[in-house]
């Protein structure tokens, strides 16, 4: 066992800074969605950096990418550690790529160090994580068996297909998912919220991710003219989405650690002059416990009834996506945990309030994930921010934690 090894922080920064140029935006943000040019890129730039450091590259039939560094013993399964590459439209630098490139850089640090481990480990990039142009984390989702290969090929692009979209960019590889068994995945992830920055710590230790509910609802009254029609008269549609959002926030300040969102509403006929006739919205609850998440659940179903009647529309509410909640494995939580402590790296355990491609692993293979600080918990936005030094440090702490797996010859068993 190899304790405290140490990455290269300067490496790490200047590999991110150069991937941050292809997709570039104006402000500073970076627009590399799947399949097109800029993704192909990403792809070609990592490549090379891999073959550059004696990893072996593969690319399975949904495009997602492995970089492997041999082991002592190439007979046990890999560690697996990575992220993506793909990004929003206009997103940042570090979601997604960091985790990417953090595995790379402990793969270049073992190999300055001379490093053996005892199994395998492999660098993932995994395909359209973001979901700018389809649903995300497709490529971890199919790669674990959750969506069938053919399903997700048939999925329309703005071009065409998934499947035409890898064929355009040159990644639909010939390896098959899920092609030989993996012992253990690890992600590293900027926060997306602003915990870590509040409390000054530089490194999560990411326990689970939140259980989801999404809704879609929408109110029907009646359009009528802005002028003639009296307050008392009125079948206002917005104004019951109105009382719906305030329950939504109200609902979720009253359970701690609660969630609630309305991310979409959209008025019809949407005129200056016309009372709306109709609203849509979408409705997102999210907690660490199942069990608040359906008290939660239950008081908003109850309020858009009586949001409904107290304001004579009519309404319909659908639960169009639940989320389980989704625990990481004690041991590997414990590997990161004992990395942060060793190495004196201020830190916290934290559960993901976003879903990410290690959701998806955790269902199949032993799985926990790192978060690094991002300034004012800003994520999925061209103002997204990182600092070297968090950067190296959460490396650090990954890459240690990595070593553990890697050189445990212990088959880890899944774990609730």
């Amino acid at each position: 066992m190899h304790e405290n090894i140490r990455v290269n922080g300067e490496r790490l920064w200047a590999a991110l800074m150069e991937m941050a140029e292809i997709g570039a935006t104006p402000k500073g943000g970076v627009n590399r969605i799947s399949f097109t040019d800029e993704d192909r890129r990403s792809r070609d730039l990592f490549t090379s950096w891999c073959e550059s450091a004696g990893l072996t590259v593969k690319v399975d039939k949904f495009g997602n990418m492995f970089a492997r560094r041999p082991g002592r013993d190439n007979s046990l399964p890999p560690v697996m550690v990575g992220s993506h590459l793909d990004s929003q439209p206009t997103g940042g630098k570090y979601d997604g790529a960091y985790g990417v490139l953090a595995g790379l850089e402990i793969m270049r640090s073992l190999n300055d160090g001379g490093i053996e481990t005892e199994r395998p480990i492999e660098v993932v990039n995994w395909t359209n994580e973001e979901g700018a142009i389809l649903k995300p984390m497709i490529g971890s989702e199919v790669f674990t068996g959750a969506l069938s290969l053919t399903d997700a090929y048939a999925m329309a692009t703005p071009t065409g297909t998934a499947e035409s979209g890898l064929d355009d960019i040159g990644y639909k590889g010939d390896l098959g998912l899920w092609s030989y068994p993996v012992h253990s995945y690890f992600e590293a992830h900027i926060e997306q919220g602003p915990i870590l920055e509040e409390k000054n710590l530089q490194v999560g230790v990411v326990t689970g991710a939140f259980a989801q509910q999404w809704y879609t609802l929408n109110f029907t009254g009646l359009e009528a003219h802005a002028g003639p029609t009296p307050m008392a008269s009125r079948r206002d549609a917005l104004v019951g989405a109105a009382h719906a959002v305030l329950a939504i926030r109200e609902i979720a300040n009253g359970v701690e650690g609660g969630r609630g969102t309305v991310g979409c509403i959209t008025p019809y006929p949407a005129s200056p002059n016309v009372i709306p006739g109709a609203v849509d919205m979408t409705v997102d609850f999210r907690h660490e416990s199942e069990e608040e998440l359906e008290e939660m659940t239950s008081r908003f179903e109850a309020a858009v009834g009586a949001i409904a009647e107290e304001n004579r529309l009519e309404y319909d509410l659908n639960a169009n996506v639940s989320i389980a909640r989704v625990p990481f494995h004690p041991t590997l939580v414990g590997y990161v945990r004992t990395a942060a402590e060793s190495m004196g790296i201020g830190h916290m355990d934290i559960v993901s309030g976003a879903g990410h491609d290690a959701c998806h692993m955790a269902k199949v293979v032993p799985t926990t994930m790192v978060f690094i600080p991002c300034e004012n918990g800003i994520s999925h936005n061209e103002l997204e921010n990182a600092t070297p030094k968090d950067c190296e440090a959460g490396c650090n702490v990954l890459c240690n934690a990595v070593l553990a797996a890697a050189n445990s010859t212990e088959t880890l068993e899944m774990k609730p």
